[in-house]
């Protein structure tokens, strides 16, 4: 095994390999104030199997509260170094970062990889003996076929900033690289969404359908997502039928989508890409080209051979030009990935070794040919393909699906968001029981509002209060969606998931508390907008600084004034009462 070692000492980097090995070249390409950029390259002259390759360096454990990566979710703590499980990404699961924060939210050490193809382990472990972390990047543990050459540059950013920042530079790092151009992302994949998925599941009908759509429209919704069921006639939630995508249960599609569009809103379907279902004519067509035939759900696809992504091509291509469709939501794409019984042996019939560079040749084509029939397509994939190579086919990143949990939402909203650039960032939909309190239905939504704003309820069905509320969060978010999709965003506390948010564009900020936290705002904002998203009315804002006179308006849940008042907010602490998952909006004077 070839071991490359780079160790950190005090404020110098040496780098030593601990077997002599000409093939491995590892060199700094970047030495700025707190950030450098190191390249590691395996030169070959012709094809070879690699060994796994670890790159490790370690950084003095001081001032370090927890550890970020990009699919944590709520467990944000430090691990030992005998927590055996690396972070692992490739082009469908998660991303080649990881993050080191500090008490104040600030960053100790991000480190990222430019290799968001293939698979890469990545760790930082905390080590007992001498209260150091050791941090690894691992490349080749799923390489079984031979390689020509390889490089890579590992980006090691140690500057005093705030952790979010550390993060969105790596994003804009990643944008650098040719082969992780990021996706043009039309005005629609900015705009709230009806999905049919946690209510309908594969139950759907044309009629409430459009009953369903007409309400959404009202309240402010865009477009429409039909998810699974809007090709078959089977409700068994299985797959076993999917490859052939024949619309069973609407015989005539174009006609439904043509429905729906002509009230207003913009329709895309569900595709899940990788599935084979063994009762479908697919099935039959591709026997022995599946990576495997014993999935969980159903044998899933080989993209190595390219009969198989010009198949899948061209069931999405004709779709969206037959059927007028405004968008797909590609789904379970982390599914094509080696299996026990996945073959690497030679096959003249595959033209490629790798399963990862398969994945991202099917993705680039599918985008190329369905940007030809609507440029103003949209693509949702959803956690945990949403690293930066999927931002180069993708122009919609989902939330994993969290129904009822919505600070699980607020929570994966927050960690899309820090590494998604320009990407437009969806809430999972949110979903409520129709006996909750409009007050705690409203909290199901606003936890969304720093992403783009997804819903999955029988509309017809909700008491006449929710659907004030709504609406009334919906056109909220239509009026602002500028600052929250475009602003500059800053979360707070990873560790405490999270509990305010802000985004601020044009002197103007919009802060979500959903803690009982003291609010600091030590900047004269012309305008504030602060969302109550937690059980108590006392909101305490804490300023250095005299800020001024404020004139303030406060709404309820529903959006009814209940207040139209003014406030000095002067050095020190300062409250302000707004109830539960109201919001008040304040106006320097």
């Amino acid at each position: 095994m070839i071991e490359s070692i780079l160790i950190k000492a005090n404020n110098n980097l040496s780098y030593n390999s601990d077997e002599k090995d000409e093939r491995i070249n590892l060199k700094q390409i970047v030495d700025e104030e707190g950030l450098q950029i190191h390249r590691i390259e395996y030169l070959v002259q012709e094809n070879t199997l690699p060994h796994p390759l670890t790159v490790h360096w370690k950084v003095p454990a001081v001032n370090v509260m927890g550890v970020w990566k990009p699919t944590a979710d709520f467990s944000k703590r430090i691990e030992a170094d005998w927590e055996l499980e690396s972070h692992e990404s490739r082009i469908s699961i998660d991303a080649p970062i990881i993050s080191l924060f500090g008490n104040a939210d600030e960053n100790i050490l991000c480190f990222s990889c430019s290799n968001a193809i293939n698979k890469v382990e990545m760790a930082a472990k905390y080590r007992e003996e001498d209260n150091h972390f050791y941090c690894t990047v691992k490349f080749f543990t799923e390489c079984k076929y031979p390689i020509s050459g390889f490089s890579a540059d590992i980006r090691i950013d140690q500057r005093n900033v705030h952790f979010s920042k550390a993060l969105q530079d790596t994003a804009k790092w990643w944008e650098s690289f040719e082969n992780l151009k990021p996706a043009y992302v039309p005005d629609i994949a900015n705009k709230p969404l009806y999905s049919t998925w946690y209510q309908f599941h594969q139950n759907l009908s044309e009629d409430l359908l459009l009953k369903e759509c007409k309400i959404a429209k009202g309240l402010g919704f865009e477009s429409i997502i039909l998810d699974d069921g809007w090709q078959t006639n089977d409700n068994t939630r299985g797959y076993d039928y999917t490859g052939d995508w024949r619309p069973e249960r609407f015989p005539n599609f174009q006609d439904l989508v043509k429905k729906i569009q002509d009230l207003g809103m913009k329709v895309g379907i569900w595709y899940s890409v990788p599935f084979c279902g063994v009762k479908s004519e697919a099935y039959k067509k591709f026997k022995g080209k599946f990576l495997t035939k014993n999935h969980r759900w159903a044998p899933v696809f080989d993209p190595r051979f390219p009969e198989v992504r010009d198949y899948l091509v061209g069931i999405y291509t004709n779709a969206v030009r037959d059927w007028q469709l405004d968008g797909l939501k590609l789904d379970f794409i982390d599914d094509f990935k080696s299996y026990e019984e996945t073959s690497f042996d030679y096959n003249p019939e595959r033209d490629f070794s790798s399963i990862n560079d398969a994945v991202d040749a099917l993705l680039v084509q599918v985008v190329s040919e369905l940007r030809k029939i609507n440029p103003e397509i949209f693509i949702e994939f959803r956690q945990k393909y949403t690293g930066p190579a999927m931002r180069k086919y993708g122009n919609m990143l989902r939330a994993f699906d969290c129904p009822g949990d919505y600070t699980m939402n607020r929570v994966r909203i927050a960690d899309i968001k820090m590494l998604a650039g320009k990407t437009a960032v969806h809430a999972d939909m949110v979903k409520w029981h129709f006996d909750e309190s409009v007050e705690d239905a409203a909290l199901h939504f606003m936890n969304t509002l720093f992403g783009v704003p997804q819903i999955s309820i029988m509309l017809h069905e909700a008491p006449k209060s929710h659907l004030n509320m709504i609406q009334f969060y919906t056109e909220y978010w239509n009026k602002n969606s500028k600052v929250f999709c475009s602003g500059k965003f800053l979360p707070s506390r990873p560790l405490s998931n999270y509990p305010i948010l802000r985004a601020n564009l044009n002197n103007k900020v919009i802060i979500g508390i959903f803690e009982d936290q003291i609010l600091q705002i030590n900047h004269r904002f012309l305008a504030i907008d602060i969302l109550n998203a937690k059980a108590s009315k006392m909101i305490v804002i804490n300023s250095n600084l005299n800020l001024g006179t404020y004139e303030y308006k406060i709404y309820d849940c529903e959006g009814k004034l209940i207040k139209d008042n003014f406030i000095n907010i002067d050095e020190g602490l300062n409250t302000i009462e707004i109830p539960k998952s109201g919001m008040a909006q304040l106006k320097l004077i």
